[in-house]
């Protein structure tokens, strides 16, 4: 790709899927028809300049309306924005999402990460190659791809199908078997056409379309994801399967928009005090104290303020903050507001995940309804203070949920990591004080403004307060997502889930996802606090329990650990752009059945250069859970030995695939 313009023209379907987003070009110059008057003089250039924000949002239309962004689609959104088309292309390019050669409407996303192998996604990859070749062939109207984890791991394994269109539309099978894997497969012939008011192109409010289709069942209820629903202990998850979370009524029913209102009659400070009173450590896996993030921001003179809610949720195992959405939309729409209001930010960014359809969908339609009945926008409530929330969909970069790099995605740049300090709260999205919390942490704000900050104090221990959600996947008789106080037992949390299957026996458990660590079967009696797992040597993170009893091959799970590091490294910084890729060869050798004595040796001093020098927390915990395996779990002091048939397959890389 150039620096220069390619004058190859956009087709007048890619034009109006960029005007979707930008509106219609003002001038010859912006990629309208010339005029006289644009021979003379030019205008406008700053205020393009001004929005390549909306990089994103652009490449996103063409690319669901198309299925893939031609050369011509991405010259006229570089011409609109007045952006060099070399970094559109370099933005474009970075994510997995996006196709810049013509591929079918259809793309089949098949998870064949840590879960989804546990669970048998090896047999499913290998009816699809069977059915349409290798991973990117381009066969029948389709195309499908290896995928890392797609957030429903309570149902692995899991394929999840995009089809580009004037309406994009999506269907999910999960649990998936190959039956469904080849209804899914089949480009163009859903079952049903979709009905309701979004039918129709002039009243759609949702960027997808869910198309149920024969062979695929149903998507369930979101209630389903929660096996103990209803249970009168819940904090976070009491409205899921109580709430309809499509209707604000059914919302309002059960105390919604209760906190926002109080929030109103306490004042910013009040609210950051309570928040800081309760303890509220960040639930993403960093556990930052919130209310002093809050106050830091808040404090901040320069101005605006934003607030960024990070819902880019891409740890392997991890599906709680898509309950929330699906399940509970409208309390993250409150509990932003409320986060905007004690702030001092009048526009929030919610980050979603271009793997979420049906959250997307959820919160599309929260945010509409919540402006049309005065929750959002201008004198919210009458109270003075004005916020408005707008959604960005990422596009399959596990980097982007460093808060950082979501500054980056959102700004039309690479998702990149950047350099601390400054840090967020001085320096954050567009240069500007902003404060960044994932949508566990901000629904917690709720409970906390109606109880007060002292009654949240006192459930949990005293360095870690409230309630905990716990994504438990894995080699369990119920998988799903569970609520427990902090101060529970690992053992209690398997045993809420109905133990391990009949005849089978814990070989290990990863706490935390890819990033975290695994622990042994019989040390089940580890407390489940942030205090309590840095004593045992091992972390929460984002909340992943996947348990994995004998018959999991441990080294060939390592291996698709090392490769998801290695596909999902940005390669801005050498010690995780190189280390993820020595840290995977190692494995991949050991795994054929080399000696693994040097090997050993070789990992322990690439996992060291990556948490010493890399710039992220990617490369930083990308040795984690290798380093537990080999030390806590003993494996490869003996000569490891696995057959081609035990090997969970290691897909390639993003860059390769494209």
């Amino acid at each position: 790709m150039d620096l220069l313009f390619r004058n190859e023209p956009p087709t007048a379907a890619e034009s109006a899927a960029v005007e979707s987003v930008l509106g219609p070009p003002g001038s010859g110059w912006e990629g309208g028809t010339r005029r006289d008057s644009d021979l003379r003089y030019a205008e406008g250039g700053h205020n393009a300049r001004g929005r390549r924000d909306l990089l994103l949002p652009a490449l996103h239309a063409v690319n669901d309306r198309i299925g893939w962004i031609s050369e011509g689609a991405l010259d006229h959104i570089c011409r609109r924005l007045t952006v060099p088309p070399a970094e559109a292309y370099a933005v474009a390019t970075f994510y997995a999402l996006f196709a810049l050669h013509e591929r079918p409407r259809r793309v089949l996303h098949l998870c064949t990460d840590i879960a989804c192998a546990a669970s048998g996604s090896g047999a499913l990859r290998e009816r699809l190659t069977e059915r349409l070749g290798p991973p990117g062939s381009e066969e029948a109207g389709a195309t499908w791809h290896e995928s890392p984890c797609l957030g429903v791991c309570e149902r692995a394994p899991a394929a999840l199908a995009l089809e580009a269109g004037e309406q994009p539309r999506y269907a999910l099978a999960a649990p998936a078997d190959t039956t469904a894997l080849d209804a899914l497969a089949e480009a163009g012939s859903p079952a049903s056409e979709a009905t309701g008011p979004d039918a129709c192109p002039e009243n759609r409010t949702t960027t997808f379309t869910a198309h149920a289709q024969a062979g695929v069942p149903s998507e369930p209820p979101v209630a389903e994801a929660v096996p103990d629903a209803g249970d009168p202990s819940h904090v976070l998850l009491r409205r899921i399967g109580r709430v309809d979370p499509l209707s604000l009524d059914s919302y309002r029913a059960e105390d919604g928009y209760a906190a926002l209102r109080q929030a109103f009659r306490m004042g910013p400070a009040a609210v950051i005090r309570e928040v800081t009173e309760s303890g509220l450590l960040g639930r993403g896996g960093a556990a930052f104290p919130t209310g002093k993030k809050w106050q830091a921001t808040a404090g901040q003179l320069d101005t605006p303020h934003y607030l960024v809610c990070n819902a880019d949720e891409s740890e392997p195992g991890t599906f709680k903050d898509r309950v929330l959405m699906e399940g509970d939309p409208f309390a993250l729409v409150e509990a932003m507001t409320i986060a905007g209001y004690a702030t001092g930010a009048q526009h929030g960014y919610l980050y979603i995940r271009g793997e979420y359809p049906r959250a997307l969908s959820h919160l599309e339609n929260a945010l509409t309804l919540a402006r049309a009945r005065g929750f959002l926008g201008e004198d919210i409530l009458g109270s003075g203070f004005s916020f408005d929330i707008e959604i960005r969909r990422g596009a399959g970069a596990y980097i982007c949920g460093e808060e950082t790099a979501i500054f980056g995605s959102i700004e039309g740049e690479r998702g990149e990591p950047r350099s601390k300090p400054p840090f967020p709260v001085e320096k954050g999205l567009f240069g500007k004080p902003t404060a960044v919390n994932n949508v566990e942490t901000l629904v917690n704000v709720l409970p906390i403004v109606l109880n007060g900050g002292a009654a949240y104090a006192r459930v949990g221990t005293s360095s870690s307060a409230g309630t905990k959600l716990f994504c438990l996947s894995g080699s369990v008789r119920r998988p799903g997502l569970y609520e427990l106080d902090f101060g529970a037992t690992l053992g209690d949390l398997v045993t809420k889930a109905g133990g391990v299957h009949e005849g089978r026996r814990i070989q290990a458990v990863l706490l935390g996802g890819a990033a975290g660590s695994f622990v042994r079967g019989d040390e089940l009696d580890i407390p489940l606090t942030f205090e309590d797992t840095r004593e045992a040597g091992t972390t929460l993170g984002s909340g992943v329990v996947l348990v994995l009893d004998e018959t999991c091959n441990l080294p060939a799970t390592l291996a698709r650990v090392a490769a998801f590091f290695r596909d999902e490294s940005c390669g801005q910084c050498v010690p995780c752009r190189v280390g993820t890729v020595r840290q995977e060869e190692a494995l991949q050798r050991i795994n054929r059945g080399a000696d693994p004595t040097n090997d050993v040796e070789l990992l322990r001093e690439v996992g060291r250069a990556m948490r010493d020098a890399s710039i992220c927390g990617l490369g930083q915990t990308a040795w984690n859970a290798i380093e537990s395996a080999i030390d806590r779990l003993a494996l490869f002091q003996a000569e490891t030995t696995t057959t081609e048939a035990d090997t969970i397959h290691t897909p390639t890389s993003t860059k390769e695939r494209q």
